[in-house]
């Protein structure tokens, strides 16, 4: 979430204290009616994909939701809770500097996902 968070203030610029009034509370964050729809979804997904209804769909539709972001949503969503799970239970160590994740955030949004796999170490 820490690295994502600040890949995400990297790409939104001027406009990047919207993720923290997202982490807050995604109710009362200055975000769309569409992504507000697509993170009810996402989170959850997160908790266990069932509990996405018909009516949550309906909604992201209604609020211009496309078939195609609804499915990347779902698929994000049910992605990063496999890898957390994997992490979690490897009892991997993540780091509590918050200046990490600042720099892992840069990386991501100006080199991308796979950067790290392309460095020389």
């Amino acid at each position: 979430m820490h690295a994502h968070g600040a890949a995400a203030r990297q790409l939104l610029g001027e406009q990047s204290g919207v993720v923290a009034e997202v982490f807050a509370d995604v109710n009362t964050a200055k975000i769309d009616d569409k992504l507000r729809a697509l993170l009810a979804i996402a989170e959850k997904v997160r908790i266990d994909g069932r509990l996405v209804t018909d009516d949550d769909v309906r909604v992201a539709r209604e609020a211009g939701a496309d078939d195609k972001a609804i499915h990347d949503t779902v698929l994000i969503a049910a992605m990063f809770s496999m890898f957390n799970r994997y992490v979690d239970g490897l009892a991997t160590w993540t780091p509590n500097d918050p200046s990490f994740y600042e720099e892992t955030g840069k990386r991501l949004a100006t080199k991308g996902y796979g950067s790290r796999f392309r460095e020389a170490p």
